[in-house]
């Protein structure tokens, strides 16, 4: 499974789970030149939510992450996170109509572990965590 598969199946999952908890999922894969959104999501609250997805595929040798020591949360990195930022602030500026005033909008993490010998992976067999307004 390449890098690419394990992004596309790690985003299905996210939306599988964020849909579980009640998310709205409004658009995949925005883009612009600058970067990318993987998922915008309206919550419960009717909050306007910036998903990024992370997902690791372990390593099936060793039960380890593939890239050793590292959690698909490490690989959000700062410069990745800034990006990210500017095309959410992008995409406001051009949609104004889906942020509620007192409820603004934010930018959440899904780190998604997937188990080694596992192709075709579901939620019960993923480690997921959600951080919420990083």
């Amino acid at each position: 499974m390449d890098n690419i598969s394990i992004g596309k199946i790690g985003e299905d999952l996210a939306c599988e789970y964020l849909n579980g908890k009640g998310y709205r999922i409004l658009k995949r894969n925005y883009w612009k030149p600058w970067g990318e959104i993987d998922i915008i999501a309206v919550a419960k609250t009717n909050t306007l939510v910036f998903v990024e997805v992370k997902a690791l595929k372990e390593n099936s040798s060793a039960g380890l992450p593939a890239q050793t020591g590292l959690l698909p949360e490490d690989n959000l990195t700062g410069s990745k996170l800034r990006k990210l930022q500017r095309v959410c602030r992008g995409f406001v500026a051009d949609k104004p109509e889906l942020v509620r005033e007192d409820r603004g909008w934010q930018i959440d993490l899904v780190a998604i572990r997937i188990p080694a010998g596992i192709d075709n992976p579901v939620l019960k067999n993923c480690d997921i965590r959600h951080y919420e307004n990083i």
